[in-house]
Parts: structure tokens; sequence; C-alpha cells
């Protein structure tokens, strides 16, 4: 299936893909600033992201209810909450209330994250081809575009809060269009198979990594090419935008892989290579170097995230397929807020090119974990499911 076909069999998730990615890269470019306007050292500032673990946990409890409560408006209500609650962020000078307005932020984006990704694991098991990979490569482009546009912002002295203003009226725009039909499943009869605890465990854990080693990478690639490397407000916004245009590039070549190699053998080989990245990142002696180092990791960890998801609606009985993906989805997403705490924490004490070294041994832990998946039996649906 061609990544054109994909993103049409898919174009709804897609657009709310998109939605997510500008969002998190308008916040990336930005994290200079906003980290500036607080005063705050690494330690504290990513203690204070902490806050939004704290509403991705309960989106994990809320995501499954709203969906089933929204039904075909799921994706419409999660973004119209997501576009809401950045408006907030951005203007924010104490930390507690910064730390308060990230926890909204955490909850629209985790509702929204797991609703998307439930809904193209539905049209995955409905037209039976993978297109993970191609709505991720969506965010990956959004990302990049929004984090570029902000070099630009930042250049011309527009304030954050301005910026994500603009971004928040545009993703509001897209909401008549993202209304989506949902596909209800009931349990087989006589179903009597055990909670699938391990499938999400293991799939969780292996999305958890990715989404961890993506996370540190965004918030703190712009901080290390202004601060480690001596780079401007434009070098460091290249940053994360090298980041998120090699993910893209990563995610549309990894919708051709997956349907060419085995899934599992794409983690592992992806992996190795996302570590190499982060090694050449944290050796980097001037900001054209670390650029490279972010790219090679932006290719490797691009696909990780998205097979994990994937492999996890495989996994389970079809009718646990949207609350599967939810639980896993939010071990996942966990990572985007745990992990530039403990950047901050490991930067504060030994710097932010040790931090980046620690972020390769985080991602060749992923390739013991794939060949445990690989031992899960997997469930197969039914025609239509």
């Amino acid at each position: 299936m061609s990544v054109f076909s994909a993103l049409s069999v898919s174009r709804k998730p897609a657009a709310a893909f998109v939605v997510v990615g500008l969002f998190w890269g308008c916040f990336a470019a930005h994290v200079p600033v906003i980290k500036g306007q607080m005063g705050a050292n690494d330690a504290t500032f990513g203690t204070l992201l902490l806050g939004s673990a704290t509403g991705l946990v309960s989106a994990m409890w809320l995501a499954p209810r709203v969906d089933r409560m929204m039904g075909d408006r799921s994706m419409q209500a999660g973004i119209v909450a997501l576009s809401l609650a950045w408006l907030l962020p951005g203007h924010i000078t104490v930390p507690l209330l910064f730390a308060a307005a990230m926890a909204l932020v955490g909850l629209a984006s985790g509702l929204l994250d797991v609703i998307m990704n439930a809904r193209v694991s539905e049209l995955e098991a409905r037209h039976d081809r993978p297109l993970m990979n191609a709505n991720h490569a969506m965010f990956s482009v959004a990302y990049a575009v929004a984090a570029l546009m902000v070099g630009f912002t930042r250049e011309a002295g527009l304030p954050p809060t301005v910026v994500f203003a603009g971004f928040s009226a545009f993703c509001l725009l897209l909401v008549p269009f993202i209304r989506m039909d949902v596909t209800i499943v009931a349990a087989e009869g006589g179903y009597a198979g055990r909670y699938p605890i391990w499938p999400i465990m293991l799939c969780g854990t292996v999305v958890l990594i990715a989404f961890m080693s993506e996370a540190t990478v965004e918030a703190w690639s712009a901080l290390h090419v202004e601060r480690t490397l001596g780079g401007g407000a434009a070098e460091g916004a290249l940053g994360p935008a090298m980041l998120g245009l090699t993910m893209a590039v990563g995610r549309f070549s990894g919708q051709i892989v997956s349907e060419r190699f085995a899934e599992l053998t794409v983690v592992i080989v992806a992996a190795l290579i996302a570590a190499l990245g982060a090694v050449i990142a944290a050796l980097a002696p001037v900001p054209i170097v670390a650029y490279l180092g972010f790219g090679i990791l932006g290719l490797g960890v691009s696909v990780i995230g998205p097979i994990g998801l994937a492999l996890v609606g495989n996994l389970v009985a079809p009718h646990l397929r949207t609350e599967a993906i939810s639980r896993t989805a939010v071990i996942g997403f966990s990572g985007f807020f745990f992990a530039p705490m403990l950047m901050g924490l490991v930067s504060e004490a030994y710097g932010l090119r040790i931090a980046f070294g620690g972020v390769a041994g985080l991602l060749i832990c992923a390739v013991p974990l794939a060949l445990i998946v690989a031992r899960q039996p997997r469930q197969i649906a039914a025609p239509g499911q």
C-alpha cells in the first residue's frame, strides 16, 4: 500500500496527528523562551514539565470513557480541548501555575492521542493493512513545520502566546472535517481470555523507550545547540525541526518497510540506528554535527513507537483493542513527560552531553524487549473487525 493511499484511507485521524504535531513542535522551539521567562534552571524546568504526566495519567482512565460517550465526535472534542489548553503555558511566569497549565495540556493531548491511535488501529483491522507509520509521519511533518515557523517568529520577536493562539485558531478550523464513525466490536460468544496485561506492558515499554528518546530531543535539542554549542535562536529551533523532518522521512519509509519486513526486525535495527544518532549528538563539537545526530536519531526512532502501538492492536482480542491501545499509548506517551524531567536532572548534574549519551543506552534496551514481544501469540480479528 502506498503512503498516499494509506493517508487517504486514514485522512481523518491523520489530520488529528497534524494538530498534535503542530502544538508540540511549537512548544519545543519555544522551550528556551518559556524556560527563560520563568528563570528556572534545568532541573526545575524538567520537574515542572512533569506536570504534564499528571494529566496524561488521567487520560489513561478517561480516554475510553470519553470515546464511548462522544462516539464519532471524540476526535473533534480532543482537538478543541487541546487547542484551548495550549493557550495557557506560553505566557505563564509562575512555576507552579506553569506546571498546572501543562497538566491540562497533558490531559488534552493524552485524550486526543489515545483516540486518534485507536481510530487508526480500527482502520488497520478493517483494511488489513499497516497505517500507523503514515499517520505518525504526519505528526512529524507538522512538528517540523511548526518548529521552523517558530524559528522565524522568535527572530521577529513575537511572544509565545501570540504564536500559540495562531496555531489554535488554525486547528479549530479543522474541527468540522474530523468527524469519524466508530467501529464497535463486541466480545465473541464464549470469550474467556485473560486481560492482555503482558502485551500491553511489553508493547507499552517499547513505545515508552521510543517516545522518551524522541521527547529528550524535542525538549532539549534547542538548548543543546544554543547553550552547549553556542548557536543562535534560529539555529536552536533547527534542532527539533531536524528531528521532525527526519522522523517524517523515517515514518513514511517505515510505512513501506513494514509491509516488506518483519515488524520486530525493523524495531531492532531502528533502535540501533537511533542510538548511534544520540551518541553523535552528545559528542557534537558544532551545531551542524548535532543536526546530523538528531537526524540519524530521528530516522531510527521514528518507526519504533508506531509499530509498538500497531502490535498491541494485533496481540489482543478485537473487542479489547481500543482499551489496550489506550493503556499502551499512555505508557508510551508518558515518555514525553517523564523524559524532560529526567533529562533536566541529568543535565543539571552532568551536562547535556552526558544526558544525550544516556538516551543512546535507553534505545539499546528496546532490542531485548522486541525479542520478548516476538514470542507473544497474536489474536486474529474476524472479517470486518
